[in-house]
């Protein structure tokens, strides 16, 4: 067993230590010198950086461009959205002085009491407000519509209680902003981007989600709609993954962002917003990893293929090498990440635990033996079965057995997700299974009161109205009420 193994907590016994654990041993991430902030290590930021990918070339499929917009926002620019700015008061750091100065003594630094700024600048918490001021200058006909931008950048909302990738003051995302002529096309660009990410979470982490719409309360603070993905962890609680807004006309009145129609008449645009963040590295680790690391969906694995040669002495590392570069040069020619470790410092026992840890979907070893054999082991990492294979055919054997590990993890992570949905009709119940977790499907009435009761008794919320249930008529398990809509509700991160 690998060092980084021996003091790894078991889910069975902490689930939150077990994850925070891994986060660490796997190399992902680690705390920072700066409270609430994490240092994103190569190994988790190429899990991003190929999550980015892929999510760009779908946005972009749909006609989306990116830009970038400033880090600083003024202050009065949040004043303008009433609803907006509340939702974001009290996560918001603030710069308050452009200029540090030495300290008589010389031997620090402070602020230089000379600098205050004329008007504050907030560091943005989301870009609505620094966008629909920039948009105002891009669109004045109908001809400039739809505008749909997207930016990858970070952004920061001061958090108390903090972890890795879940909850960070500062984190990673992208966040896309569209303008419309109408209502319906600025609702169905919200709607096409909720697909999207969902297609993206499926085919890609694949991480089965429940598609749905927020109510009220949960939604964006400032949107009239907001459709969310929503993600089934193994200790059964929601992780919300992805959110698109339908955001109306709030952000073109409140900057005065019109157009002249066809008619040469001025109207407010419509507006959307949706965005994804480094939470999704969060949702692929506690969807399916395991007590012996990371386990990774071969779409999203910085290394798809680990081949480690056991040999003893220069003289048979050439042979092996030789056998296996051709391997090496076909699965790469397909498109396939491999890594060749070939290093002396370590056991191979020791590398074989360290890819596992870190979750490569495949991993191929070949000996003296196999050598003379014509044979290669061949260890899948999703169920940690391991088998000596004939090395004729390899290259095309492995892309198969990717195709299969991807298949066979979203389907595992599927089944248990739908295994843990219940149909509930009875409060005192609901509030005894709620806590071992899982997704409640549930009648409302449509109430803040009762949602508001539910949280105040369970700290479970309502998650979404979803998709993928018919909406039947019922009655409100807290209110005896008539229901308005069937809802998920969950316990969540």
């Amino acid at each position: 067993m690998a060092k980084e193994l021996k003091h790894m907590t078991k889910r069975a016994e902490n689930y939150s230590q077990w994850y925070n654990d891994l986060v660490i041993k796997a190399d992902l991430a680690e705390q920072s010198a700066v409270r609430g902030c994490m240092v994103i290590k190569p190994y988790g930021y190429a899990i991003w950086e190929k999550m980015q990918a892929q999510l760009d070339k779908m946005f972009k499929e749909t006609g989306v461009q990116n830009a970038y917009f400033p880090l600083l926002i003024p202050k009065s620019f949040l004043s303008r959205e009433a609803e907006h700015v509340k939702g974001f008061a009290k996560e918001c750091a603030v710069v308050t002085h452009y200029r540090l100065k030495a300290t008589d003594d010389g031997n620090a630094v402070e602020v230089d009491p000379n600098a205050k700024l004329e008007e504050e600048l907030i560091i943005r918490p989301t870009s609505e407000t620094i966008i629909w001021n920039t948009y105002k200058n891009w669109i004045h006909s109908w001809r400039d519509l739809p505008l749909m931008c997207n930016q990858w950048c970070n952004v920061m909302r001061w958090e108390m209680r903090t972890r890795p990738f879940l909850r960070t003051s500062e984190f990673l995302w992208q966040e896309g902003h569209t303008a419309h002529a109408t209502r319906e096309e600025a609702e169905k660009e919200a709607q096409t981007m909720l697909h999207v990410y969902a297609d993206f979470a499926e085919k890609w982490l694949a991480v089965p989600v429940v598609q749905g719409v927020k109510s009220e309360t949960e939604r964006f603070a400032g949107a009239l709609d907001t459709y969310t993905i929503e993600a089934m962890m193994q200790d059964g609680k929601a992780l919300q993954s992805g959110t698109s807004h339908f955001l109306g006309q709030n952000f073109a009145k409140s900057f005065d962002v019109t157009y002249l129609n066809k008619d040469n008449k001025p109207e407010y645009v419509w507006a959307t917003s949706w965005g994804v963040s480094t939470r999704l590295i969060g949702a692929l680790i506690m969807t399916h990893s395991d007590d012996n690391g990371l386990v990774l969906p071969p779409k999203i694995a910085p290394i798809q293929v680990v081949i480690v040669p056991i040999f003893k002495g220069e003289e048979q590392l050439k042979e092996l090498t030789a056998k296996l570069q051709p391997v090496i040069d076909g699965l790469r020619e397909l498109g396939i990440t491999v890594k060749y470790d070939d290093a002396d410092n370590k056991r191979p026992g020791f590398k074989f635990a360290d890819y596992e840890l870190k979750g490569v979907p495949v991993r191929l070893a070949m000996g003296g033996r196999d050598l003379e054999n014509n044979t290669i082991e061949l260890m899948r990492r999703d169920t940690l079965e391991k088998e000596s294979v004939s090395f004729d055919g390899i290259v095309e054997h492995v892309k198969a057995l990717l195709d299969d590990i991807q298949d066979n993890i979203f389907h595992k992570a599927k089944a248990f997700r739908d295994s843990h949905i219940y149909e509930c009709e009875n409060y005192e119940e609901f509030k005894e299974k709620v806590k071992d977790g899982g997704f409640f499907l549930c009648h409302w009435d449509g109430t803040e009161e009762t949602e508001a009761k539910i949280k105040e008794d369970t700290q479970a919320t309502i998650r979404c109205v979803p998709y993928m249930f018919e909406q039947t008529p019922g009655v409100d398990m807290v209110s005896g009420k008539p229901a308005k809509y069937r809802v998920i509700i969950a316990r969540s991160y």
